[in-house]
């Protein structure tokens, strides 16, 4: 079984996402799986700019040396790649990159 996670937070829903976004730098801290991805899709982009606590968490993660992505297609739609970029996300069309990552043996997790 394979020990590489894939933390997909697409969720509006604060508590939603920030169980996934923590899950995922206490994954990387406490070295519970090899490695972590994680993406932020759609409504969570929007949530992520709005909520001081995730995005905590998110520089929690960018301190494990990993960098969170963000989806281009639609932070573009949305006006809003700018700003995620300044967060320290890269922003990215994740659609190939996410099936990339499930064919290297990452697991996704959806929240």
């Amino acid at each position: 079984m394979s020990d590489k996670v894939l933390v997909i937070i697409g969720t509006a829903e604060p508590k939603k996402a920030e169980a996934g976004v923590m899950y995922a730098v206490n994954t990387l801290k406490y070295g519970w799986m090899s490695d972590v991805k994680l993406i932020f899709f759609g409504p969570a982009e929007t949530l992520l700019l709005e909520d001081p606590d995730i995005q905590e968490l998110v520089r929690n993660f960018h301190e494990l040396d990993h960098t969170a992505v963000a989806c281009r297609f639609l932070s573009d739609r949305d006006g809003t790649s700018d700003r995620l970029s300044e967060l320290g996300l890269e922003v990215a069309y994740v659609g190939e990159m996410i099936s990339g990552l499930i064919k290297d043996g990452y697991v996704p997790m959806v929240w």
